[in-house]
């Protein structure tokens, strides 16, 4: 897929993955909208990236999304909608009773989830009008392989893969020139992960391999650690789960 010349809109785009897309986008030519809840954040990403528009929404929300959508629109519209804003919650320990257990899965499946779908049910009309238009979702490394310590967010980027799966081919089915690309992130160095003392991959490795595949039409992008994964899954499931899961963990779930 040619991206240059193109308009794309990042959600979660203040900082992190998304400010780093936004900027190497902006390398490739295209134009660049970024949207995000914290208005800091956006208006430090504008000061950084002057030729960026930033917008303030929160994809949670159906009335952001709705506006959201209405001034992409009076700006021209784009041709790629990059669903990659997420969020994560403190480990908790499933198997003991806790309220919290709850309202984290709901917090993150509203974001991480029902957030991309409510954003790609309001654009995808938009996207099919385009002679070349795309979406793209983040998902993770946690959809090949549960994360103990990160259950609810797992859980959400799987629904998130099998998701984006069905959307590529449902548009398939209708003749539809809307590409659909899903990127497996390792674990990246961001604000999420600042606590994790784990190997790290930096989001400009990430969003350089992004790119790359986007451009060779590869829709399914597995990169660093989510590629040796993905292969020692299908031969060694439960050595693919103690890798993610190592017994060192073990003792901080068990309170």
């Amino acid at each position: 897929m040619n991206i240059k010349g193109k308009t794309i809109l990042i959600t979660g785009g203040g900082s992190g993955i998304g400010l780093e897309s936004a900027k190497q986008f902006l390398e490739e030519g295209a134009k660049v909208i970024i949207t995000g809840r914290n208005q800091a954040k956006l208006e430090a990403a504008k000061k950084l990236l002057p030729s960026i528009t930033i917008i303030k929404s929160d994809v949670e929300n159906q009335e952001d999304a709705i506006a959201l959508f209405d001034q992409v629109a009076s700006l021209g519209g784009i041709d790629i909608l990059y669903n990659n804003a997420g969020v994560g919650s403190p480990a908790l320990n499933l198997g003991i009773a806790n309220d919290q257990i709850l309202n984290n899965a709901i917090y993150e499946m509203n974001v991480n989830y029902f957030g991309v779908i409510r954003l790609n049910n309001l654009f995808i009309e938009m996207l099919k009008s385009r002679k070349e238009a795309a979406i793209i979702n983040t998902t993770s490394i946690l959809s090949i392989v549960p994360a103990l310590e990160e259950p609810t967010y797992a859980a959400t980027k799987t629904a998130l893969s099998f998701y984006t799966r069905t959307l590529r081919k449902n548009l398939e089915i209708l003749g539809s020139n809307v590409k659909v690309f899903e990127l497996l992130p390792p674990l990246v160095a961001t604000e999420m992960t600042a606590n994790r003392n784990d190997k790290k991959m930096t989001p400009e490795q990430l969003v350089k391999a992004l790119i790359s595949g986007i451009k060779k039409d590869k829709f399914t992008i597995r990169v660093g650690d989510a590629k040796l994964l993905y292969m020692v899954n299908r031969f060694f499931p439960q050595l693919a789960f103690n890798l993610v899961n190592p017994k060192k963990i073990y003792a901080s779930l068990k309170q």
